[in-house]
């Protein structure tokens, strides 16, 4: 837990809620009649509203990216790091805004939640939500707020596909677009990890075809392995290899099938606390959302023709080793964007971490994207 809170941080924060009973027809044909929406904010939206910047989290992410719900925390908001007052994301200067998107497990209506047509846990009945879908309950819950743009949409990884999404979809609300370690698309590779993560959870006999929550267990077997293999694909060769090498546990092997490695150890470790924080259900459903993503798909698959009504200025951030959206994954965007003729900035970090690069304070990560928002806060004055 933080024994005192730093002057750079956003302090003690509260989950709140939206309630939204405007029917919202998903890309699946499916509809909810009614809805909630969990978010935080950071900052003061100033007096005309152009100060607004919308969060957008990654797979297993959510609405707490900064700040701390109490001081027996033992960690801050997911983004921390970079987001409060006089870090890359000013909160002195920025009115902050990150949720919880629909489907999730911390808060928004998803899984985990009561269908209130049943009385009953949503379950595997809750349906498939798309980034689309996502960007379009975001649209509304930026209305609830009395915002009428934003100045600013940043995301990593499928945080930084909602941000494309969004300046297709509403090209005039975003004046600035910050994709970081994202990919227009996913590759057949990434589909696949994702499908042995969900054949991981469906196959435990705990999983109850979905109806866990009901039968009042939890599959953490199969998240557990979900959960490892996604960590393995976040992290570098480098990264792990210099985190744990080939480090033995007790010093000596075993001759056995339980931990000898360090690495071993530590991915058991990711595995275990990762089941006491997230929904199965909802794992499933936002690998799925990965998948579907392909914004060019409605555009005869011409990314450049997909992106020639946005109105947004790009920065565009890649990572060397990451090998899950590698830079060329990034590149796929900036030469799309070049080619509609935008205005995009692009910039490849030198860095080991993989990845989970996009989460952590490089320096040179964080002066080239706090260059960038320098430059925008100082154009709001």
């Amino acid at each position: 837990m933080p024994e005192t809170i730093a002057d750079d941080s956003v302090g003690i924060v509260e989950i709140k809620i939206i309630h939204f009973d405007e029917v919202l027809t998903l890309e699946c044909d499916k509809t909810l009649t009614e809805y909630d929406i969990a978010y935080e904010t950071y900052g003061e939206l100033n007096a005309d509203a152009s100060n607004a910047i919308l969060i957008c989290h990654a797979l297993s992410g959510d609405q707490h990216a900064a700040g701390y719900y109490s001081m027996d925390d033992k960690k801050p908001g997911w983004w921390d790091s970079a987001i409060g007052p006089g870090k890359t994301i000013d909160t002195n200067r920025f009115f902050v805004v990150s949720i919880n998107n629909l489907g999730g497990c911390k808060g928004s209506s998803g899984p985990n939640t009561i269908n209130p047509e049943t009385g009953k846990y949503w379950g595997p009945d809750f349906p498939i939500v798309t980034v689309k879908d996502w960007v379009k309950c975001q649209f509304r819950f930026m209305r609830s707020l009395d915002i009428d743009n934003w100045c600013a949409v940043i995301g990593g990884s499928l945080g930084g596909m909602q941000v494309l999404q969004w300046t297709i979809d509403y090209p005039s609300l975003v004046r600035h677009a910050v994709v970081i370690a994202a990919a227009p698309k996913l590759s057949a590779q990434n589909i696949a990890f994702n499908e042995v993560a969900r054949q991981s959870i469906m196959s435990d006999p705990d999983f109850c075809d979905g109806h866990y929550l009901e039968n009042k267990t939890i599959p953490r077997r199969g998240l557990m392995l979900a959960r490892m293999l996604g960590h393995i694909t976040y992290l570098s060769d480098d990264a792990m290899r210099d985190k744990f090498g080939r480090e033995l546990r007790e010093g000596k092997l075993n001759f056995g099938f339980d931990v000898d490695f360090q690495v071993e150890s530590y991915l058991r470790y990711q595995g275990r606390s990762f089941v006491d924080r997230f929904d199965a259900n909802t794992y499933l459903l936002m690998t799925k959302t990965l998948d579907y993503f392909d914004p060019a798909r409605e555009y005869d698959d011409n990314l450049a023709l997909a992106l020639k009504q946005t109105d947004a200025e790009f920065l565009v951030i890649s990572f060397t080793s990451d090998w899950r959206f590698a830079p060329d994954r990034s590149q796929e965007i900036v030469k799309a964007l070049l080619q509609a003729e935008k205005r995009v900035s692009y910039v490849e970090i030198d860095a080991n971490q993989g990845h989970d690069a996009f989460l952590i304070p490089i320096p040179h990560y964080m002066n080239v994207f706090g260059s960038y928002m320098q430059n925008i806060a100082e154009d709001l004055s």
